[in-house]
């Protein structure tokens, strides 16, 4: 009898130990990404070489991710893919699938940009997991948002090094839209949070997932705290709190790319 139940227990963990998703990389390893603070404690964290996020398991997007890129990071030779695919360290039902977005009409897009990530090709490979991108508008995906991609990788040139934050926002707890059979939700805005730790200063965007001309990028500066106060996100939050009041309240203009 003693042996049986004995049995039915370890039959019983092994069931529930299958059931659990697959353990990502320890955050140590993504201490660079995480330097000056993780953004906010909601969601899954996922450690990838390339970038830091938080999953949204309701929403099955990024709440946040994290990216440190210098001018090494952004001028190696690691090949694109476009081998898009669910992440595998979270459980089927809580993460977007590729059928989700077959004929939605959306992008794939990236929240840690594929061109951020030439400098290793594992880096590369993992900015195609699913966790790290979401339904985007076509036009904003390839138009105004790469041109902002591209400013960030011409400003890291410039600056030596700076900190990126990149995620969606959805207006309401209950997403607006959704796509496929797991309700990948459709963000309502994008935005994009951008640390020098050298000059000491920070640039953000905050704009809709809609068509916009790439022109008007400048249109679209808003505070940091502007983000924060949207998200409930705290970014930069290991810096001092008078440093930090001062960087994030200040709105910038754009940034030079030469």
């Amino acid at each position: 009898m003693i042996k049986k139940l004995v049995s039915l227990i370890l039959a019983a963990c092994a069931c529930a130990c299958a059931s659990v998703a697959p353990v990502t990389a320890s955050l140590e390893d993504c201490s660079e990404y995480s330097e000056y603070g993780i953004p906010g404690s909601d969601g899954t964290l996922l450690c990838r070489m390339g970038y830091l996020l938080a999953h949204d398991e309701q929403f099955l997007t990024p709440i946040w991710v994290a990216e440190r890129l210098t001018r090494e990071k952004v001028a190696g030779k690691a090949v694109r893919k476009d081998n898009f695919k669910p992440d595998p360290d979270l459980l089927p039902g809580k993460r977007a699938e590729l059928t989700d977005y077959k004929g939605s009409g959306y992008d794939r897009g990236h929240m840690a940009p594929a061109a951020d990530m030439k400098w290793h090709q594992k880096a590369m490979d993992e900015s195609f997991y699913l966790s790290n991108i979401i339904p985007q508008n076509s036009n904003n995906n390839q138009q105004i948002w790469a041109t902002l991609e591209t400013h960030v990788r011409d400003w890291v040139l410039v600056r030596g090094e700076i900190i990126v934050y990149s995620g969606p926002i959805h207006d309401n707890d209950e997403a607006n839209l959704t796509i496929g059979n797991n309700k990948v939700a459709v963000p309502d805005r994008l935005y994009k949070v951008i640390y020098d730790p050298f000059k000491k200063e920070a640039i953000a965007f905050l704009m809709p997932n809609q068509p916009i001309n790439a022109k008007f990028l400048p249109n679209y500066i808003v505070t940091v705290r502007e983000i924060e106060n949207i998200t409930g996100l705290d970014f930069l939050s290991r810096l001092p709190r008078k440093e930090q009041n001062r960087i994030e309240k200040t709105k910038a203009t754009m940034w030079d790319r030469k």
